[in-house]
């Protein structure tokens, strides 16, 4: 044996792990804060450029705001509130929130009963919650738009809401059944040996536990509805219409409208960030949840 590895107790590393280290280090941290300056750089072109009369913009590029900061105001917030697009701001909102909180809790309470509890058809259902999965929105458009003018909903907040809602429990279903099912099942017996019930388990111990993947569950379906056009486009009305159909409606109408498109798509970006900066402890972890045993 050699002396360094006896004082050490370790092998020596040769070049190849020490440029490891180095890239693990420091030069890694430098690399991704970089890569992220560079992603940031079109969020603070939007806001530059929704902040600038629209004259300036179509002679300017965003970047010259640095030497002349004057060139900054509030103009373009005024006009656009002017729209009415505080409406439509609204509107996301009653659209979003209650599709991302029922979509949790429906998927959670079945994710809880297939992977834990035995019922006849179990498996099968769950195959279909898969096959589900797979289906393009677009195929049910038209007959969901039929069943809705039927039901009187057709345009309404509601009938966006319950598309979304359908849309999305699959693919929540399914997410949430596999991170339950990695839950010890001794956990779970020695609670029912307790005497307690299937939904005081579900309510104080496995939803309590599967925070990090409902949270990262919860971004996603926000984030999908928040930013949705296509079912907008079909569902929603004048009255209901989101963000995201009233900004739309002003490309149609103006095409170069930008002091009314550019503060509307940064306020639309607003939200969304702010969600994922306030969960994204939680979302990291449940994208690592279930990657190491």
């Amino acid at each position: 044996m050699t002396a360094h590895a006896d004082h050490a107790g370790a092998v020596r590393r040769g070049p190849v792990g020490r440029l490891a280290d180095a890239v693990g280090g420091g030069l890694a941290q430098a690399v991704m804060l970089l890569i992220g300056l560079f992603w940031l750089v079109p969020t603070l072109g939007l806001l530059v450029v929704s902040l600038r009369d629209e004259s300036v913009n179509a002679a300017e590029g965003w970047w010259t705001v640095f030497t002349k900061p004057a060139q900054l105001t509030i103009d373009s917030y005024s006009s656009l509130l002017a729209t009415g697009f505080t409406a439509s701001f609204w509107n996301t909102v009653l659209i979003t929130v209650p599709t991302t909180v029922l979509v949790i809790g429906i998927a959670a309470m079945a994710a809880y009963a297939f992977a834990w509890m035995t019922f006849p058809g179990r498996d099968v259902l769950f195959l279909v919650v898969v096959a589900l999965m797979i289906v393009p929105v677009q195929i049910a458009l038209i007959p969901i738009a039929a069943l809705y003018g039927q039901l009187g909903v057709f345009g309404s907040i509601s009938g966006v809401v319950l598309f979304h809602i359908a849309f999305g429990l699959p693919f929540a279903i399914f997410l949430l059944r596999n991170f339950f099912a990695g839950i010890p099942a001794s956990l779970l017996e020695a609670a029912r040996m307790d005497g307690s019930s299937e939904w005081r388990i579900f309510a104080t111990i496995v939803f309590p536990l599967a925070k990090p993947a409902i949270a990262s569950l919860g971004i996603f379906q926000f984030l999908w509805v928040w930013n949705d056009l296509l079912i907008a486009l079909v569902f929603a009305d004048t009255d209901s219409q989101p963000m995201t159909k009233a900004l739309q409606s002003e490309m149609r109408q103006f095409g170069t409208n930008v002091d009314i498109i550019a503060p509307g798509a940064f306020l639309s970006l607003l939200v969304p960030l702010a969600l994922f900066f306030a969960f994204q402890r939680y979302f990291v972890q449940g994208m690592m949840a279930g990657s190491v045993k």
